[in-house]
């Protein structure tokens, strides 16, 4: 039974539905935090209890959050794990094939949609000198594969100089804020990629193996919990060695 280091607190987890996300608000509940569970898709959000939000939408993350204080209280736990990597018959899209409309939407889900939490939430946490931010990035934002395409590496290697920034601007005010980099992790997004492709990367990965959603969520619980009340700004690679920067 996880300890309850997070007693107390309240929590917003984005991308919710299932995989990573699914596995932070468990992990997170179960030490003890009161979650808010955030999912765009509908029959995901249906099936997980969580609230209905496309984090790329101003208006609707202003008023889940509003929701969110006014059953749980103030929000002290925000996780930005929201994101999408669009592929076409299982493969990303090279720059010059791109649809320019599927640039902007990455970029709205995975990087705007981190900022409008962010926007939205900080204010209360400034006010209570306390709090906890962790963006979810990637390996993909740090160093290059093709398994992925610009638009996600773009958006996970800015979500990495967000969270270096915020951690400077906001650590005057008690918040600390962090980013995990997952490598390759066994989720339905994953699966979808085909053995072969996921057989590479454990050849590539010292550990010889894909991670776990959970290994994710420790990870988050982590930067969250008291053992980590020094540590901010930092990017913490979930990736069993594979493409050590």
């Amino acid at each position: 039974m996880a300890a309850a280091t997070h007693a107390g607190r309240v929590a917003v987890v984005t991308g919710a539905g299932r995989g990573i996300g699914a596995a932070i608000a468990a992990e997170l509940a179960a030490r003890g935090a009161r979650v808010a569970a955030l999912e765009a898709d509908p029959a995901l959000a249906a099936a997980a209890g969580a609230i209905l939000c496309d984090v790329a939408d101003r208006a609707a993350v202003d008023a889940a959050c509003a929701r969110v204080e006014a059953e749980l209280g103030p929000v002290d736990i925000l996780v930005n794990n929201a994101g999408i990597s669009p592929k076409h018959d299982g493969k990303a899209a090279p720059v010059q094939e791109m649809d320019p409309a599927e640039w902007d939407r990455v970029l709205a889900v995975n990087l705007t949609g981190a900022w409008n939490l962010i926007r939205r939430l900080s204010p209360g946490m400034v006010a209570r000198r306390r709090g906890w931010i962790v963006n979810q990035s990637s390996i993909a934002g740090k160093a290059y594969t093709p398994i992925v395409a610009c638009h996600y590496a773009a958006t996970k290697a800015a979500l990495i100089g967000l969270t270096r920034h915020l951690a400077g601007e906001l650590g005057p005010h008690g918040i600390t804020v962090n980013a995990v980099a997952p490598g390759r992790i066994a989720t339905p997004m994953v699966a979808a990629a085909g053995g072969a492709t996921n057989a590479a990367v454990v050849a590539e990965t010292p550990l010889r193996r894909l991670g776990t959603p959970e290994e994710v969520a420790r990870a988050v619980c982590f930067l969250t919990g008291p053992d980590a009340a020094f540590v901010t700004g930092q990017t913490l690679d979930v990736a069993g060695g594979w493409m050590m920067t």
